[in-house]
């Protein structure tokens, strides 16, 4: 690429959107607030993109994305509220501000010093709490985690891997317990309780747990899928099928993973 093409094909992406806001019908219709899931929905494309090794598709799914960005920018512009160079230099000096051991003269030993300088910088920018900054739409998991994280990189954390696991076995004695005559808001405490405490096990295992639900989830639904499948090469429906006929399916499709 030549040295100055990315700015050239960038200047041309955002006039292509400042026309279509003008001339399209449907363009020129969207908001922040119409547009928001859209968003959303495409950085999870991106995710699945990265998680199945595919760079043609994850080149198209960072254009799209990066569509967002500029559409909504477009918008704001609109209004006279900043544009899209301001986002960029904004951006930008934020990246130096909260670099000082790259840009400055700060010193660092690890990666961890890194992160334990980037929130007190950002505590520094006027952030009144460490758990500011996370988003309430987060999906929980990854919600709990990033928290977790965030009050680790202060001394806010357990020392030894084993009194998490304890907690965990705790957390469970008190969800069964809570069983038998709780409330129903208690119960639900309880097992988020159960819930945050295996969060936090996970990341002594260096596991994401968004992740490795994500696949749980995913390899469930393949085993089911099969179950499906065979099923109907028997002529059978998962209505008429018993239990056990189905758990034995189960059952065959885990053998033949484990063999491949």
């Amino acid at each position: 690429m030549k040295k100055h093409e990315s700015d050239t094909k960038f200047s041309e992406l955002l006039a292509v959107v400042r026309r279509l806001r003008k001339e399209c019908p449907w363009d020129r219709e969207q908001t922040h607030q119409s547009i928001r899931h859209s968003l959303i929905e495409e950085a999870y494309e991106v995710v699945e993109a990265i998680d199945h090794n595919d760079m043609e598709e994850l080149k198209k799914e960072l254009g799209d994305l990066l569509l967002h960005v500029t559409l909504h920018s477009v918008m704001a512009e609109e209004r006279s509220a900043f544009t899209i160079d301001d986002v960029i230099s904004d951006h930008i000096k934020k990246l130096i501000r909260r670099h000082p051991h790259v840009f400055g003269d700060a010193k660092v030993e690890s990666s961890r010093d890194v992160k334990l300088n980037w929130e007190k910088i950002k505590m520094s920018e006027g952030r009144k709490s460490l758990m500011e900054g996370v988003p309430n739409d987060m999906p929980a998991l990854l919600k709990a985690h990033r928290l977790q994280e965030k009050a680790s990189k202060v001394g806010f954390d357990w020392k030894r891997k084993e009194d998490v696991w304890d907690k965990v076995k705790e957390e469970i004695n008190e969800l069964h317990a809570a069983e038998a005559s709780s409330t129903h808001e208690h119960l639900e405490e309880e097992y988020g309780d159960l819930l945050f405490a295996l969060v936090n096990y996970a990341r002594f295992l260096h596991v994401n747990p968004e992740s490795a639900l994500s696949k749980s989830t995913k390899k469930f639904a393949k085993r089911f899928q099969r179950i499906e499948e065979e099923l109907h090469k028997q002529g059978k429906k998962l209505e008429h099928s018993s239990l056990e006929e189905m758990d034995a399916l189960w059952n065959e499709g885990k053998r033949a993973e484990k063999k491949r």
